[in-house]
């Protein structure tokens, strides 16, 4: 089975087919998102210890927290897409 593998900044990565959204975490509903997630230990911190800047939604209901841009991270994300 090959699985394209999403770049989401510092070393890690995500199934790009998993994934559902991707979005800013600027927003009152995101905010609430992440901290529901984050009570239900479905939250996943891929930011290294930095500022959060996307919200990445999963089809397995986990969120992933990301330290890069959310129009970076779609970009990679057409990007592979496209090469499919």
């Amino acid at each position: 089975m090959d699985q394209n593998l999403l770049n989401i900044g510092f070393g890690n990565t995500v199934v790009a087919e998993r994934v559902i959204a991707i979005v800013s975490p600027n927003s009152a509903p995101m905010k609430r998102l992440k901290d529901e997630a984050k009570d239900e230990k479905r939250l996943i911190d891929a930011t290294q210890g930095r500022r959060t800047r996307s919200i990445i939604v999963m089809d397995s209901n986990h969120i992933v927290l990301s330290a890069i841009q959310a129009e970076t991270i779609s970009q990679r994300y057409l990007t592979l897409k496209a090469s499919e």
